[in-house]
């Protein structure tokens, strides 16, 4: 028996990806689960996949974590219907791949706005419920790896989760004395489509095509669903961080002892990705680069991104 059974737990970003499995793991655990995400339509096709392949029921709510008062409003709503809030994952997100000087400075508020004001919002609206868990509250935050250390191609992405990493322990210290758990999770790679959703910039072309292949390399990448257990699991045993496949560990290690020798392996990493530098010219969602044809990937780079691929299928990437 879980832990978690007969808990009221809420999801932000449960529509897809890794957020709609959190939501369907913590559902086979018993939880009563609440998904929120920004698109209504991509909400109803996660609850209908959740309900119909894995007989977990969800409720779904529409909520923006960018917006404060939509954050306050879905945790107070959760908790009216469900007698009490007693787990929280913030897992919204958006990734950006591009040189730095292809993205812009938009871009970068972009990724503040969504992963760590939305972390934070999360956060401040969860945290009153949370005290009042007859259970102990429990709240995750879903960091990276690149929060941990810089990655080349992906700054946006990666100062904003680093800010998320700093969020999350912050919480942890100053929560656990009023009885709330705080849990921070970087991830490494993983297999969960994110490439269709993920906005490229520069040679959006070559982003797409080393993007989508490293992400479903089996050796560099993790199913998806075994990393949903493993992020519940510490959630379950109140564990104050995870750091997810031994790619990442090994990195976040390498980068505490010796960040010199990281940072110039990144560099010569940096120097084998497409240039594309200059002027920002916007960012283009890879969907649409997928969709237009002239990405002329090499059959190595589309065999490497068909665990990729088939994870988008099943993780409802494709619902819009």
């Amino acid at each position: 028996m879980s832990d978690l059974r007969g808990l009221s737990a809420v999801v932000t970003g449960g529509s897809r990806g890794l957020g709609l499995l959190l939501a369907r793991e913590l559902g086979r655990r018993g939880s009563d689960v609440t998904v929120a995400a920004r698109d209504r339509h991509e909400l109803e096709e996660a609850a209908e996949l959740l309900r119909r392949t894995h007989g977990v029921t969800v409720h779904t709510a529409v909520c923006d974590v960018r917006d404060q008062k939509a954050v306050d409003t879905l945790m107070a709503e959760a908790a009216a219907r469900a007698g009490g809030v007693d787990i929280v994952i913030g897992s919204a997100g958006i990734i950006q791949v591009g040189p730095v000087g292809a993205v812009g400075a938009e871009e970068f508020r972009d990724a503040m706005d969504t992963m760590f004001f939305g972390a934070l919002n999360t956060s401040l609206a969860a945290l009153p419920h949370l005290r009042e868990s007859r259970a102990g509250g429990r709240l995750a935050l879903i960091g990276s790896i690149g929060g941990l250390l810089a990655v080349p191609h992906l700054l946006p992405y990666s100062c904003a989760k680093a800010a998320v990493a700093t969020l999350a322990e912050g919480l942890h210290e100053e929560q656990a004395q009023q009885g709330v758990s705080v849990t921070a999770v970087h991830p490494g790679l993983m297999r969960t489509g994110s490439h269709l959703h993920a906005r490229f910039a520069g040679d959006t072309d070559r982003e797409f095509a080393w993007f989508s292949a490293v992400a479903g390399l089996p050796l560099l990448s993790m199913n998806a669903e075994r990393a949903a257990d493993r992020i519940v699991e510490a959630i379950e045993r109140r564990r104050p961080r995870l750091i997810l496949t031994p790619a990442a560990r090994v990195a976040a290690r390498a980068h505490g002892l010796a960040p010199v020798l990281t940072s110039r392996v990144n560099s010569a990493v940096a120097r084998i990705l497409p240039t594309g530098d200059g002027a920002s010219g916007g960012t283009v969602e890879g969907s649409a680069v997928a969709r237009s044809g002239r990405a002329a990937r090499a059959r190595l780079v589309n065999l490497c991104s068909r665990l990729n691929e088939r994870a988008a299928q099943r993780l409802n990437q494709y619902s819009a």
